[in-house]
């Protein structure tokens, strides 16, 4: 068996896992640093297809998203390693509130979990450096690095049905990072699909988004209305879109694989206690200044204001409640022409209650 500083590959393999799960990573794994034609492939089809909407800088990385070698050309190994954050309360209880409103369990932490991420990555990037030599670099989900696929061929977990990676361990709850090495480390294996004929996310989806198992149309998906999208959104949507106000977690709630995800003990994946059951209407009232306030280190201030009220008005329009009509009736006149348009299409839905 190979030797590199004296020890074997597995040996190093052992001592970067343990590493990295005392730098807080919940798991760990390894994949060459190849590129997979396969995923270039059905990108590059994702793509043609005009499936990404807004997200133009899924196109603008000049061919990176599918060859690490084009993000570091000198590295033969990627560690992937994934975060815990499985919540403690069902991710689902909050849809049964129709006043308040619905943020996707990532975004409700104390801290952005990029931070927390990257904080870790930089510790244990430093350390194999030090202790390995070669180069390294890292990257968080904001970098041009495929990593559902890649954490898939580390043995992380398997690509479901919704498109996103889910673990035998952590079920659908994992926040992916990944270190990009020069030295050469043998992958471990991939893991197998254990979908079998599950259908629970697709069926769990308000608007439509997963139409064939594995292919996303993201311009359905609420996530990507909520939180990319920059425009109106069509009626025959937001009429779907139920209470969700920033991302969607329906389709990862609702996987079986999940039971077996105990909750994160990361206290900066905790919930702050404002955004788990936000009431609409005092969301409905911020302003440019209040919002980034609110919101400030949370990745939902990204949205800017305008777009996470006009979130907050396609809730009210779902809502049912007469109360929030005269909330979305102060909005009409908004100077965002998105803010103002939902704030018709809310108050002339909750106008239809008269009977």
């Amino acid at each position: 068996m190979a030797s590199f500083c004296g020890r074997t590959v597995n040996e190093i393999k052992q001592t970067i896992r343990e590493r990295a799960h005392e730098a807080g990573f919940d798991a760990v794994g390894f994949a060459s640093a190849d590129a997979d034609e396969a995923n270039g492939r059905a990108l590059a089809q994702f793509l043609k297809s005009g499936l990404h909407g807004d997200m133009a800088w899924m196109a603008d990385t000049d061919g990176r998203r599918a060859d690490p070698g084009k993000l570091m050309p000198d590295a033969r190994s990627i560690i992937v390693l994934g975060a815990n954050y499985t919540p403690a309360a069902d991710a689902t209880e909050i849809l049964r509130r129709p006043d308040r409103g619905a943020i996707s369990v990532y975004a409700q932490s104390a801290r952005d979990y990029h931070d927390v991420l990257k904080r870790r990555l930089k510790l244990l990037g430093r350390w194999i450096g030090g202790e390995f030599g070669g180069d390294v670099k890292i990257f968080v989900d904001t970098a041009p690095v495929m990593e559902k696929p890649l954490a898939q061929r580390a043995g992380l977990g398997w690509q479901g049905k919704h498109s996103n990676l889910v673990s035998r361990e952590f079920g659908s709850w994992l926040f992916l990072g990944e270190v990009f090495l020069s030295l050469e480390i043998a992958p471990d294996r991939p893991t197998a699909d254990h979908c079998g004929s599950c259908d629970a996310c697709r069926q769990a989806c308000p608007t439509d988004a997963l139409p064939e198992p594995y292919k996303l149309e993201a311009t359905r998906c609420i996530s990507y209305l909520t939180i990319e999208h920059r425009g109106d959104i069509s009626p025959d949507l937001m009429a779907n879109m139920g209470n969700h106000i920033y991302g969607c977690d329906d389709c990862l709630a609702a996987c079986p694989w999940n039971k077996f995800a105990v909750p994160t003990n990361e206290t900066a994946f905790f919930p702050r206690a404002e955004l788990t059951a936000p009431r609409l209407a005092d969301l409905a009232g911020l302003d440019d200044a209040a919002f980034r306030k609110v919101f400030a280190g949370s990745p939902i201030k990204r949205t800017g204001r305008d777009r996470f009220v006009r979130n907050v008005l396609v809730a009210m329009g779902n809502s049912a409640d007469k109360a929030l009509q005269s909330v979305a009736e102060t909005l009409v006149g908004d100077p965002s022409p998105v803010v103002s348009g939902a704030a018709r299409w809310a108050r002339d839905r909750l106008r239809t209650l008269d009977g």
